[in-house]
């Protein structure tokens, strides 16, 4: 019976915190924590646990005997945010309930807190040079901004305390169960719907498949060199758009089928239909520089594009098989 687990992952129910528990929980104690009930097979390793990310909860019985925070929780991208002030509504969660977590871990001796940001600090795009680890940040949007103010309160919090505070900011990350402009562009792509995107050949994006992620949270745990580090991850390969999508129809076992049309009369009409945000994700460039992260901790990427999209594509196969019945 697991008593006392070694590291505490938040955002447990979520896409990254799941993964990243399902992965841990094979060798190591683990002790999820989210806010609603954990779906998905894990070893007898794991525990779950129940718990708010405020700037007043205790979480006290939750830490203790805890030597590794993991922290995916975070109040994420919200699609028509009525919110009155956006940019509060996301420090309230990203920044104050992180420090709120940070603080009580450090008192209850946790030895490392690996925090996940997100390639959105740097800005919301490249052109002709990738984003490195030290290029001032530029955060685009209200949840950029709470995402950086957090990485600057938790170091601040190791320097004064001597926790060690780990940094991890990645592009968009796909995968089995992936939410948001992934999964529906999976959906259309199964659908064979014909997309206006095959003029889309020059941009360069970086992504990041969630097994290669988590591989780099599991070397963060315990390589001695990422202490109070900031470390950028991707799969090491940056794409077109129409070569994401011709390589998302191998997988699927179907052709890509895309219309040409220019790119700027795309943005135009993004533009004018309020969608400038996701001309930028299709159209524009993204690209992330991992070398610090390969060496300073002799980290690889251990799946490849094409394989992280031929294990997405199967689990969505096996999703849509499942509704279907």
């Amino acid at each position: 019976m697991v008593t006392a687990p070694t590291c505490l992952v938040t955002g447990a129910t979520g896409f990254i915190g799941g993964a990243v528990c399902r992965a841990f929980s094979r060798e190591r104690r683990v002790l999820g924590v989210g806010r609603r009930e954990f779906q998905g097979g894990v070893s007898v390793n794991f525990e779950y646990a129940s718990g708010d990310l405020a700037k007043d909860f205790d979480w006290t019985r939750l830490l203790r005997g805890i030597d590794v925070v993991v922290h995916c929780a975070a109040r994420v991208h919200i699609f028509d945010d009525r919110s009155e002030n956006p940019l509060q509504a996301f420090r309230l969660v990203n920044v104050d309930g992180t420090v709120a977590l940070a603080r009580q871990s450090a008192a209850l001796g946790v030895r490392r807190f690996i925090f996940l940001s997100s390639i959105g600090v740097h800005g919301s795009g490249t052109s002709g040079r990738p984003y490195r680890f030290d290029d001032t940040p530029e955060p685009h949007s209200p949840y950029a901004i709470s995402k950086l103010e957090a990485e600057i309160a938790l170091r601040d919090i190791a320097r004064d305390t001597g926790m060690e505070v780990v940094c991890i900011r990645p592009p968009l990350v796909y995968g089995p169960d992936a939410p948001g402009n992934f999964a529906r562009l999976l959906s259309l792509m199964a659908s064979g719907i014909p997309l206006p995107l095959a003029s889309v050949t020059q941009n360069r994006r970086s992504f990041v498949f969630v097994e290669n992620l988590v591989s780099l949270i599991e070397c963060c745990i315990e390589h001695p060199a990422a202490a109070n580090q900031t470390f950028l991850v991707s799969d090491d390969e940056n794409l077109s758009t129409v070569s994401l999508l011709s390589r998302m129809g191998e997988a699927l076992g179907q052709p890509a089928r895309l219309i040409p049309v220019p790119v700027w009369l795309l943005q135009m009409a993004a533009v004018l239909l309020g969608k400038r945000d996701l001309a930028q994700s299709l159209c524009g460039s993204l690209e992330v520089d991992i070398g610090k992260t390969r060496e300073l901790l002799g980290w690889r990427p251990p799946i490849s594009v094409d394989e992280g999209l031929r294990r997405t594509v199967e689990h969505w196969f096996a999703l849509q098989t499942r509704l279907r019945d």
